[in-house]
This record gives C-alpha cells, sequence and structure tokens, in this order.
C-alpha cells in the first residue's frame, strides 16, 4: 500500500491560460500527471527547466504558503505564483498532514522574520536569525520529530558542501521513519540521498534518471576531472 502523503498529481491545463509562460516550459507542458513512487523524490535539471515551477505547485496545493513556511504560515511580499498552481490537483495518502514545511533558500529570510513576528507569542522559539543563514535553515529542516511532508526548493544555496552532507543524511533517516520529500536541487550531493527516485526536466520531458546520468552529477564530474578544460584554461 502506498501510504505517502502525496501519492500523484494531475494537471488540470484547461485551468491555465493559453499565454501563460507556464506552456513555454516544455518539460511542464509535457506533463500530464506524476506518481509519487517512495519517500524521496528529487527534482533535477538545468535552470528554467521547470523543476521549482511544478515544486511550487505541489506545495500550494498541498496547503502551504507559497513563500515558504508550514501550512500555518500566510505572508506574501511578492505575488508571483504561477497559474500552474491552480492547476494541479494531488491525489493524498491516507495519513493526514499533521507537520511539514516547505522552504526556499531565497525566501527563507522572510520565513524567519515572520516566524518570530507572528508565532513567537510565548518568546520560546529559537531565534532564526540568531545563525547564520545556512545554519538557520538547516535548523528549521531538522527541529521535527514526527514524520511529515517536506518541500524543498534548492536547499542547497543556503548550505555548505559539508551542511549538505549533514542534509542528506537526515533526509535519508527521516524517509525511513515515514516522512515524504520532495525536493529541486542541482547538488550532487542532495541527489545521491539513498532511496531517493530522481525524476530529470532535461531533454525537455520528465524522465526517471540515475544518479550517474543526471546532468548536475556529469557535469561535476567532468569539472573536478579537469578544471581546467572545463574553464577554457
Amino acid at each position: 500500500m502506498n501510504d505517502l502523503f502525496i501519492r500523484s498529481l494531475s494537471i488540470d491545463w484547461d485551468e491555465i491560460p493559453e499565454s501563460s509562460y507556464v506552456r513555454g516550459i516544455t518539460a511542464v507542458a509535457r506533463l500530464d500527471g506524476l506518481v509519487f513512487e517512495g519517500p524521496v523524490t528529487v527534482f533535477s535539471g538545468d535552470n528554467g527547466t521547470g523543476k521549482s515551477t511544478l515544486l511550487e505547485a505541489i506545495a500550494v496545493a498541498a496547503g502551504f504558503n507559497a513563500e515558504g513556511g508550514t501550512r500555518n504560515y500566510r505572508f506574501s511580499t511578492y505575488d508571483d505564483v504561477s497559474e500552474l498552481c491552480r492547476a494541479v490537483r494531488l491525489v493524498r495518502g491516507f495519513r493526514r498532514i499533521k507537520v511539514g514545511s516547505f522552504l526556499r533558500a531565497e525566501s527563507f529570510f522572510n520565513v524567519a522574520s515572520t516566524a518570530m513576528r507572528e508565532y513567537n507569542d510565548d518568546g520560546a522559539m529559537e531565534d532564526w536569525h540568531a545563525e547564520s543563514h545556512g545554519e538557520s535553515f538547516l535548523s528549521f529542516i531538522t527541529k521535527y520529530r514526527q514524520p511529515g511532508l517536506f518541500l524543498m526548493d534548492e536547499p542547497e544555496a543556503a548550505l555548505s558542501p559539508q551542511r549538505q552532507l549533514v542534509l542528506a543524511k537526515h533526509v535519508a533517516e527521516k524517509a525511513q521513519e515515514g516522512s515524504q520529500f520532495i525536493i529541486a536541487t542541482h547538488s550532487p550531493i542532495l541527489l545521491a540521498i539513498p532511496c531517493a527516485r530522481i525524476l530529470s526536466f532535461d531533454g525537455g520531458v520528465v524522465h526517471e534518471c540515475a544518479y550517474d546520468e543526471a546532468g548536475a552529477v556529469r557535469l561535476m564530474r567532468s569539472f573536478l576531472d579537469d578544471p581546467e578544460a572545463m574553464l577554457g584554461e
């Protein structure tokens, strides 16, 4: 039995105007639905291939704030939600989502500020601004103890390689305990999370790929093998 919080999704393309930029994102435009087959799904692909757009739509459909936070957060600093958010339909599992978060590296400062301003009435909440950006980002992700649904958009932007490794281990451990993760990333470290199913958006179609076939992994290996050649020296 599939006990994931989100089992699958479909896209109602009638909800998306013909003029929408979403229809110009080839991999997304060719997508009618998606089945989640395990507790960790990783979206891989170059910039502009639609990873973050689809992840945002999943997050909003699941009840999360578009700019990030838990399902209790409701704030907006800039209205930039795509039409895809209205078109995504989720098929949920039998477990109710009790805890979880949607985090995007570029808006975490706003999430931390909102947490301290709106959800710290008793003063007991950790001050997310008291640590570095990367440390507070990782602390927010790892603070949950019970299984939940966690969506992350390019978390490596806030984390050093060492901290990315910590996050990868955390995700693997929590997945075994019943959490579900959907992550959009360029990081070869996060792509290597054990049990992760990698969905590549490269080539204009969403498709499953092996770790060694992911574009970010192949590029990084080529660079490490011969950085001078890759830099054109």
